[in-house]
């Protein structure tokens, strides 16, 4: 009986590269977040002479001295109007000298607003605050390191 059991088990079981796929999608869908850093060109994540303390989806409290930041997938649609078919990825990469003006930009579009209490609605002024706060990472870093090449990386 035991060997019938498991040989229906095996016919029933998904192919490998269908279940690859379906895996690839549930990690997708359960990923909530961007975590974006500012990182060197050996790869690691900069850290700032003093620690900041801007929040994002998560953060650590008390601040911490790493150029990184936490952004709700929330605003997906928002970044991909202002930024392109890759939204805020579109920086992933980018040189941050070069990705300021970009960023500047899309927050200039969204004009004049303001963000909600609710940090998850995902409003143009969530957005904006998101935006700008990759900003204030980008000035903090380079006023650390005016000479360094810095690239944004994430995920």
């Amino acid at each position: 009986m035991a060997g019938r059991a498991d040989s229906k088990l095996q016919r029933r079981r998904v192919p490998s590269a269908k279940r690859k796929r379906i895996l690839q999608c549930r990690r997708k869908e359960s990923a909530m977040s961007y975590d974006i850093r500012i990182k060197r060109q050996d790869g690691k994540t900069v850290e700032l002479r003093h620690a900041h303390t801007i929040i994002g989806g998560t953060y650590a409290l008390g601040g911490t001295s790493e150029a990184w930041l936490n952004i709700t997938y929330n605003y997906w649609r928002i970044f991909k109007e202002l930024l392109g078919a890759n939204g805020i990825r579109t920086i992933y990469g980018m040189n941050i000298n070069d990705a300021r003006p970009l960023l500047m930009e899309a927050a200039e579009r969204l004009g004049n607003v303001e963000p909600d209490k609710d940090y998850w609605k995902a409003c143009d002024g969530n957005a904006k605050r998101a935006i700008l706060n990759l900003v204030k990472l980008t000035d903090m870093a380079l006023a650390d390191y005016p000479n360094d090449e810095m690239f944004w990386d994430g995920d």
